[in-house]
């Protein structure tokens, strides 16, 4: 009885290594996008802004903060899906909380589909607004399944919340056998202690325009969007760059080109 179970076990084992043995280098474009629940910075609410700036870069994978699902304010949109058909990516939404009628929290644009998805919630203290972490997986063109995670910290000066997050995330992800990405507005500086915390699992780009400010976006003086990957060395940047569409929203799009070798 014991045999088809060994057979089965051994097949399955020799099928996942050949499976990443096929992989091959993959080019991948990232941006970390706060759509300030799609309102501009002069309160217009234009979506068709919002993805003509997506568009103009053309990334493969997109971390959407300050995502209105349905929401009085947002005119009963659902975002992400408005910004997928115009962007014709696939996009997926994930709940931090209720608001306004409807829901608050993260979104992810993709050029590729989704593998598997997680809505990864946040610790927070009892006042505290909840976050949470968008953990999607896509398997490229070239065979590579890449983890991506698309995450919004808290705002407030305190950074307790902040600390408490960071660490949670370290944890979900740090025995992941993924190649990861972790991107968005991190609401802290790499001095800080939150960013500290996440770079013991992750790396930020040692370039100088990973540093450049990104907040707020008609006159940028601190850097807290982000873009961090586990594995540095399988991953090159060959591109990184602050964009300050400063009429989009009140932060700086970040965008980088990372080369993915297996």
């Amino acid at each position: 009885m014991k045999l088809p179970w060994i057979k089965l076990f051994f097949v399955g084992a020799m099928l996942w290594p050949t499976t990443q043995a096929n992989a091959q280098t993959d080019t991948l474009r990232i941006m970390s996008f706060n759509i300030l629940h799609g309102a501009t910075v002069k309160n217009d609410f234009n979506l068709d802004t919002l993805a003509g700036v997506i568009n103009s870069y053309q990334p493969h994978l997109v971390a959407l903060q300050e995502v209105d699902f349905k929401t009085k304010r947002a005119r009963e949109y659902d975002l992400p899906t408005e910004l997928g058909y115009r962007t014709k990516m696939a996009s997926l939404f994930a709940r931090a909380m209720y608001y306004d009628g409807g829901e608050y929290g993260e979104g992810v644009l993709s050029q590729y589909s989704f593998v598997e998805t997680e809505n990864f919630a946040l610790p927070h203290l009892p006042d505290s607004e909840p976050r949470a972490a968008l953990i999607v997986k896509v398997k490229t063109k070239n065979g590579n399944t890449i983890q991506f995670v698309a995450t919004h910290l808290d705002h407030l000066k305190d950074n307790s919340d902040r600390v408490l997050q960071a660490k949670a995330l370290v944890e979900r992800l740090k025995d992941s056998p993924y190649p990861t990405i972790l991107t968005g507005d991190l609401n802290a500086e790499p001095k800080d202690e939150s960013i500290k915390l996440l770079l013991g699992e992750f790396t930020k780009p040692n370039i100088p325009n990973a540093y450049l400010p990104t907040w707020p976006s008609d006159d940028p003086r601190i850097n807290i969007d982000h873009i961090l990957y586990n594995m540095p060395q399988k991953w090159k940047v060959t591109d990184y760059r602050v964009l300050c569409e400063n009429y989009a929203t009140d932060h700086c799009v970040v965008m980088a080109t990372l080369v993915f070798t297996p």
